[in-house]
């Protein structure tokens, strides 16, 4: 029992699967004791994954461009049009990545670039074509709502025409990309120029509903309060109850180098923490919760194992958008599974949809491709490193 009964009976509930409220949120984010919460949290990992199994995907994310005229004030990829740092990757170099991609395994590739004032539906429609017939085994997790809501506007057509015409060339998945925080105030004070959490919503959910799943994800660390993060939640999960078009949720932190926002607020370690079992105990209609080990580093990523965390997320073989804003936290294969080995789980390899694609029992049944790193960052090289092959590089 801990000094609050009523925080008791939330966690007793929560942690049996039954529903908590926004409020009750709340309380037990900033008053739950954090080791009852942890467990609490942990108790619902274990009663929908009894066989302890933590997985892991292989992918690669792949930027097409990083002209944007969204200028969020996190952000430290984009570059405004007509910049002198602005690129377009033609659809051979996209192509050659996704090639490399394959060769070492992995099974999704996320397409994400900047609202490039140009690209409409049209140009996504080539693009996911051209990936699906040269690599049909490359599943295509990728842009967000706000690409397909930039798109949309740039070609003249409805929400619901663009997300058909994208899924029939090749689109199987919606990535969370762009959510940052929903809520209204600190949504503006990060990104002024862009839509708000309501329409972010409805994109998802038009989505979800032409049988096009996807992820959510939250950005933790801008000047939000706790109130803002839980009302975060509450928005997705609304959504949910409609569509179950939500496979996971993916909270990470904010990365303070290179951009408007200049470190001013960040969150703690503590704080993230606490936010991932509220998640767990919150969302009881989102299957999985992935832990961000890229922006909170390995011994956060492998401490949310005990708080609920059921996914442990990617060998990400190229990212730039968040290494560019100070991500700093690599890996390579056998250290992640590493890391969830000696927490005392099995880890497992899976696909976007979650599939579990190889179990590694013991240690006998690891992978041992020591090209499998992440992750290569091209965004410092000129043109976003086009013709650069992926490197080996050394994790430590």
């Amino acid at each position: 029992m801990t000094v609050s009964r009523e925080i008791d009976d939330i966690l007793q509930r929560g942690a049996d699967g039954g529903r908590i409220t926004p409020e009750e949120a709340l309380l037990l984010y900033t008053e739950a004791p954090f080791h009852a919460l942890g467990e609490a949290a942990d108790a619902v990992r274990r009663r929908r994954y009894p066989d302890n199994i933590v997985t892991y995907l292989i992918d690669r994310n792949i930027n097409y461009t990083n002209v944007c005229v969204t200028a969020c004030k996190f952000c430290a990829f984009y570059r405004a049009p007509k910049h002198s740092e602005g690129w377009t990757h033609p659809t051979e170099e996209i192509l050659r990545r996704c090639g490399e991609a394959v060769e070492l395994g992995a099974t999704q590739v996320m397409l994400q670039g900047g609202h490039h004032p140009d690209y409409g539906v049209e140009y996504y429609e080539e693009l996911f074509s051209s990936v699906k017939q040269a690599y049909p085994q490359l599943v295509i997790h990728s842009i967000g709502p706000s690409e397909i809501l930039h798109m949309a506007k740039v070609s003249g057509v409805s929400l619901d025409e663009a997300i058909a015409r994208i899924k029939a060339a090749g689109l199987d998945s919606i990535a969370g990309a762009g959510a940052e925080m929903l809520p209204a105030r600190p949504r503006r004070a990060i990104a002024p120029l862009k839509e708000s959490g309501e329409r972010w919503l409805e994109v998802m959910e038009l989505a979800h509903r032409q049988g096009v799943e996807s992820t959510a994800t939250m950005m933790m660390g801008t000047g939000e309060t706790h109130a803002e993060r839980i009302e975060h939640l509450r928005m997705i999960r609304d959504v949910q109850d409609r569509t179950r078009g939500f496979r996971s949720f993916i909270p990470w932190t904010y990365q303070p180098e290179n951009n408007h926002l200049k470190g001013r607020t960040q969150a703690t370690t503590l704080e993230y923490l606490r936010l991932v079992a509220v998640a767990r105990l919150f969302f009881e209609t989102v299957p999985h919760l992935q832990a961000s080990w890229l922006t909170t580093g390995k011994d956060v990523g492998q401490l949310s194992l005990h708080m609920g965390v059921d996914d442990l997320g990617s060998i990400m073989l190229e990212e730039n958008v968040i290494s560019s804003a100070g991500a700093r936290h690599r890996s390579n294969l056998q250290e992640l599974i590493g890391m969830i080995r000696s927490a005392d789980r099995i880890p497992a390899q899976r696909d976007t949809l979650y599939n579990r694609l190889a179990v590694h029992h013991t240690p006998a049944d690891d992978p041992t491709d020591e090209r499998v790193v992440s992750h290569f960052s091209s965004i410092a090289l000129p043109g976003g490193g086009a013709g650069r092959s992926l490197p080996l590089v050394d994790v430590n």
